[in-house]
């Protein structure tokens, strides 16, 4: 039985946006580096502003020049404090590109956790699988992580898994801590446990995956903040609607941005600036780092939480 042509119009106008939609999230869209800009009340009542800068999936390859130039230029926002929330490399010999790219942050007083691809190569598996098995574990060779840390800590950068630290940033006293990656089940939050530092100006929780047993864990300790990555914002998402998948046990709603876990703590989830090297694309997604603006939480109370968001490229600092 012959096709109709109207059918016949269809699949190819179909077939045609298909492949106009996968260029454009393979190579416009997973290259468009944004700053987002955040502001959330969670420090103590008359604290000064501190300004976060929160970097996380870098998913570095030594290949990838623009991506760094756009990472060289982030020193220019001037944070006060840099959390790096992990899965920095993605290729063995890319230690020096993320060290390199990363450099001038580096003079920045810093904490960072790590994340699964910063311990494993990404290895091939089914595209599809992103989107249906959160659970799926498929390791590739070990990565010089090691090396990674060492580079981040020879430079002043503190080393948050399963540590617990408080820091002077900017004469703010914050109180910080993290677990290693919950992804990868090496979390381990009993080394950890127990109430933050009272006096502090901003008690801080650091994550690689958002995982609920984790955000459980620090709200229930009274962690004003947690910052976490991972879910690379959905990286496919669509419009109206937002995420597909979290990657992990994090409803969609927050995978990526600002918002509320509990009465007293606020998550801030980073939507990542790479891709996997076998997933190399994102759809209203675009690949960021956010400069986020902590302020001292109203007398009132943690209810008046507002959330300020501006999209901007690097080019537009004021």
């Amino acid at each position: 039985m012959a096709v109709p042509s109207a059918v016949k119009s269809s699949a190819l106008v179909a077939a045609g946006s298909a492949a106009l939609a996968l260029g454009y999230a393979t190579v416009i869209e997973r290259n468009a580096f944004v700053v987002r800009e955040v502001t959330m009340p969670v420090l103590s009542p008359g604290s000064t502003p501190l300004r976060v800068l929160h970097l996380s999936d870098i998913h570095m390859r030594p290949a990838q020049l623009h991506k760094q130039a756009w990472l060289r230029e982030l020193a220019r926002w001037e944070p006060d404090l840099v959390v790096n929330t992990g899965d920095n490399l993605s290729h063995p010999k890319a230690v020096p590109a993320v060290v390199q790219a990363v450099g001038d942050l580096l003079s920045v007083p810093g904490v960072f956790v790590f994340g699964s691809n910063d311990y494993f190569a990404p290895k091939f598996k089914n595209p599809a699988r992103y989107l249906y098995d959160s659970n799926g574990r498929i390791h590739g060779n070990a990565l010089p992580w090691q090396d990674l840390r060492a580079a981040f800590t020879e430079r002043g950068w503190l080393d948050l898994t399963h540590n617990r630290r408080d820091l002077e940033v900017a004469g703010l006293t914050i109180a910080a801590a993290g677990v290693d990656d919950p992804h990868l089940g090496r979390d381990r939050y009993e080394t950890i446990a127990g109430p933050p530092n009272p006096t502090a100006n901003l008690s801080l929780g650091v994550a690689h995956a958002p995982y609920t047993r984790v955000l459980d864990r620090f709200a229930a300790d009274g962690y004003q903040l947690v910052m976490a990555g991972h879910t690379h914002g959905g990286q496919l998402c669509l419009p109206f609607y937002g995420a597909l998948v979290t990657n992990c046990d994090l409803d969609r709603s927050r995978a990526k941005g600002a918002s509320r876990w509990g009465k007293d703590t606020s998550l801030h989830v980073s939507a990542g600036i790479g891709t996997g090297p076998f997933a190399p694309f994102r759809f209203c997604c675009r690949p960021e780092a956010t400069l986020l603006t902590l302020v001292g939480a109203p007398t009132g109370g943690h209810d008046e939480t507002r959330n300020v968001v501006r999209s901007s490229p690097t080019a537009s600092v004021r």
